[in-house]
């Protein structure tokens, strides 16, 4: 698969979440893959590659220190749904085997770069969760994101444009773009696929080549 390439819906891509190494890498499958979105889904059941704990902020600097292990994404069934360029995706969590929607997860992350074997990010430590209803919503790991702060791992620049994105993305998801995904609340998966396969390759950190023309 070529890095500027559309994937089919159906096909596995594996999401990996990329800084100095591989943090994390799991499976997906393709459902959307447009100019104007990117869907992908993750059951559970699927067999990842992940850190063994939540990083310290000294360690998201470390090469050594961090060990990525087996992980089996466990409980909840997850739509990723991802507009390109923008600097957060939207989890829509069902709990696993139903249609019970558990809440909305917004992850703060780089905007998405392709890769040939699927798409890369990086997390930036601060998360949102939203109610099943989008009524209610709340800032999670803001004590994680202070201390990557106070040992410079992110400037105050940096804090101020991601708390910025946060705000911009609860706007989008409970307001101006709400209809988009209240339809995607009743997405269901194709019963005919399988459970997605993590690439042989997962844990090469230089796939896209980090460059701006690969960005989603």
């Amino acid at each position: 698969m070529n890095s500027n390439s559309f994937h089919l819906a159906g096909e596995n891509a594996t999401l990996r979440g990329v800084g100095i190494k591989v943090f994390w890498a799991f499976p997906t499958i393709v459902v959307k893959d447009e100019p104007d979105l990117l869907a992908l889904y993750m059951p559970a059941g699927v067999l990842g590659r992940n850190v063994t704990h939540k990083p310290t902020p000294e360690e998201l600097f470390s090469l050594t220190e961090l060990s990525v292990v087996d992980c089996t994404w466990q409980r909840t069934d997850v739509l990723m749904l991802i507009v390109p360029g923008e600097a957060f995706s939207t989890y829509i969590m069902w709990e696993t085997g139903t249609k019970n929607l558990d809440c909305l997860y917004v992850n703060l992350q780089d905007p998405i770069r392709r890769t040939h074997i699927g798409f890369d990010t990086l997390d930036h430590t601060l998360d949102i969760v939203i109610s099943p209803d989008m009524s209610e919503w709340e800032w999670k790991d803001e004590d994680e994101f202070s201390a990557a702060q106070k040992v410079g791992f992110y400037s105050k620049e940096k804090v101020s444009e991601v708390y910025n994105e946060g705000e911009k993305a609860v706007r989008l998801i409970t307001s101006e773009r709400r209809s988009l995904y209240e339809e995607w609340k009743n997405w269901k998966a194709n019963p005919e696929w399988e459970i997605p396969k993590l690439s042989p390759i997962w844990d090469e950190v230089n796939l896209d080549g980090h460059n701006l023309q690969n960005m989603v």
